[in-house]
């Protein structure tokens, strides 16, 4: 993160204030893939929320339909055209849309359009961007023998045999 002058007397920020910049943080992921941007951590924020911006390359779905039991998910929509499922329900958002994705409902992501989307995801309360992480670690090796123990100790469920169907319903990459 980089601090850049503010407006304050003596153009420097308060302590512990930060500026994040739009190449700033931690990017894992090949751009092939869906890559996410770490902006604010669970560390960061006193636990209280995570901030990770999703980049997903056209038609790309960005995660096999899970469910949360401890966070919430907000999809507020940068660049593109998202659609998700959310429990039974499938919405799609365009820019300036914001997906609530509440913890207990089954839900994926993916990118609806044929152009890259962006989306910040903040995760309420912060700590499972480190899901994220681990999998990066993978190297793309996604697939429920590698993704259901990271996703277990993380008290996600994941279900693969009902993300197939998304899949294929939309033309997806997975």
């Amino acid at each position: 993160m980089s601090t850049k002058s503010s407006s304050s007397p003596g153009g420097t920020n308060p302590p512990g204030v930060r500026v994040l910049g739009s190449r700033d943080g931690e990017t894992l992921g090949a751009p092939e893939a869906v890559r996410d941007r770490f902006m604010v951590g669970a560390g960061d924020s006193g636990g209280g929320f995570s901030l990770v911006e999703h980049l997903m390359p056209p038609r790309a779905l960005a995660a096999p339909l899970h469910r949360h039991t401890l966070e919430d998910e907000y999809s507020y929509i940068l660049e593109g055209r998202v659609g998700a499922l959310l429990g039974e329900e499938e919405v799609f958002g365009e820019v300036g849309d914001l997906i609530f994705k509440p913890r207990n409902q089954w839900h994926t992501f993916w990118n609806a359009g044929d152009e890259p989307a962006r989306i910040l995801e903040i995760i309420s309360p912060g700590g499972f961007e480190e899901a994220f992480r681990e999998m990066h670690a993978l190297g793309g090796e996604l697939d429920p023998a590698t993704i259901e123990p990271i996703a277990a100790r993380y008290n996600v469920d994941v279900d693969f045999g009902r993300t197939m169907p998304i899949v294929e319903r939309h033309g997806l990459i997975f």
